[in-house]
Formats: structure tokens, sequence, C-alpha cells
């Protein structure tokens, strides 16, 4: 099985402070709206999914809606796919991120390929739990850049594959 992470269009979010950590619920910029065009567009032809999954964020909903609705594919959203709340710990935030994955793949074990929509932080944390780093690593950041396109694969064969991280050749 294929996994898509796809992190959200710009939103207004990206203009608060700068140790803002994403835990309000703006909308998408008219800028981010036509960055998830231009990625829509992208993995229509070049990969498109199944399957969605999205945070229930607006700038994530928003974002897997509209890939939805240029694919021809059903969305489901999870809280679980949140940014880090101000509340988590980066090792709750973690478990988080290890639970929901695990949720995913068994969910999705009937698709080839599917979607996730979500943040930042929490693509890290997913790619950290495919590659099962162990709990306890907090130093690592997979960058994702606006509507950044990351492939993972979970292949016949005893190991896993990662095709490429935040691809945005689409916004050229």
């Amino acid at each position: 099985m294929q996994i898509l992470l796809i992190r959200h269009g710009e939103s207004e979010d990206d203009f608060l402070e700068e140790n803002y950590e994403g835990t309000t619920d703006l909308p998408l910029t008219s800028k981010g709206v036509e960055q998830v065009e231009k990625m829509c567009r992208r993995v229509l032809e070049e990969f498109p999914p199944e399957f969605i999954w999205s945070s229930t964020l607006l700038r994530a909903s928003k974002t897997a809606e509209t890939l939805s609705n240029t694919i021809k594919c059903p969305v489901t959203c999870l809280d679980e796919l949140r940014e880090m709340q101000d509340v988590e710990s980066k090792f709750d935030f973690t478990l988080r991120a290890q639970n929901v994955l695990s949720y995913i793949k068994e969910n999705s074990a009937n698709y080839k390929r599917i979607a996730v929509v979500s943040h930042g932080g929490m693509i890290t944390k997913l790619i950290e739990s495919f590659l099962q780093f162990p709990r306890e690593i907090n130093d690592v950041w997979f960058n994702s850049s606006n509507t950044g396109i990351h492939l993972l694969e979970y292949t016949e064969h005893p190991y896993k594959l990662i095709r490429f991280l935040n691809s945005t050749t689409h916004l050229n």
C-alpha cells in the first residue's frame, strides 16, 4: 500500500507569531487555494488515491475536500490527524501519531494507494512512525512545505520504501 502524506495549502495560520504550533483553525488563503488546486491536478495525473484521510482542522479538511472532489474518491476526517495540541506532550503527540497510522493502515488494507492530508508536525510524526523510530526520539523534523507531498510505501518485501519526501514540483 502506498501512502501520500500531503500538507495543507497556505493558511492564515502561517502568518501568526513565529513560535505558533498550529492549534488554531483558520482557513486557507487565496494563495493556499491555488496551491491546493495545483497539487490536486498533479495527484490526479500521477498518483490518484482511492481513499483520503484528513485532519478535521479547516485548512486540512478543505484541502482534502478539494482533492476528493478532483479525484472522485471518499474522504474521512479524523481528529487524531490534527497538529500537536497545547496540552499535549511530545511523547503523547508521538503516541497519537503511531496510533492513528496503525488505525489508518488497518482501515485502508483494501486500497493500493491512500492519501493523508494533515499538518507539518503530524506528518513528521507519521513518517517517524512509518520508520518505527523509538518514541523517545524528538529531535527529527521532516520538512513539509505547503501542499508538499511525501510518498511512502509498505511493500510485499520485508522493508518499507520512501519514494520521495516533500515534493512541490506542482508549484513550479
